[in-house]
């Protein structure tokens, strides 16, 4: 690795660590996560729960570990609501875990939910609202999924909405415009 892409990515940790990454520093940052995620090589009965047996690979979305989680911290506010989020690298992790216990279906779940903490709250309420028969016109549907696959990279449930788009076609689900 160059040394620019290295100070790059410590820049990108760092602004997530603070909480003052854009949705796309979250986006590239997840990527980099993905793929230290899937060279961990887990073992089911080694590592399983990551929690109990693997803390050390366990952190919140603010960065803290898993010890640090106290009713104290809580108190003082060094732990707040945002570090009880499960993250995406965790979710990853435990894909990795389903499918060394031949889960596979399983593993894709946590995979599509792993690219959804990419997303915010709110965005995923529209998006579900959207996802209602006769609330979303076909290309509204097409641009949602533009969205997750552009913005969030989150390419798995992007063919899950063109997928929407088609059926709903199919079935006139659709709204007309």
């Amino acid at each position: 690795m160059n040394q620019e892409k290295l100070i790059e990515d410590m820049i990108r940790e760092t602004l997530m660590k603070l909480g003052l990454g854009s949705d796309q520093v979250k986006a590239d940052t997840f990527e980099t996560s993905t793929n230290t995620a899937n060279q961990r090589d887990l073992n089911p009965d080694r590592d399983y729960p990551l929690a109990t047996k693997r803390p050390d690979l366990v952190k919140t979305p603010r960065g803290k570990n898993l010890a640090s989680i106290t009713l104290n911290n809580v108190l003082t506010g060094e732990i707040t609501s945002d570090d009880l989020r499960i993250t995406g690298e965790t979710l990853l992790m435990q894909a990795e875990i389903a499918e060394g216990v031949n889960r596979p279906q399983f593993a894709n779940n946590l995979r599509r939910a792993a690219e959804l903490t990419r997303i915010p709250d709110e965005r995923i309420l529209e998006i579900y609202n959207a996802l209602r028969p006769y609330r979303s016109t076909e290309n509204e549907l097409l641009d949602i999924a533009g969205e997750l696959e552009n913005k969030y990279s989150a390419k798995i449930n992007a063919g899950f909405i063109k997928e929407a788009a088609e059926v709903y076609k199919r079935r006139n689900r659709l709204r007309t415009e």
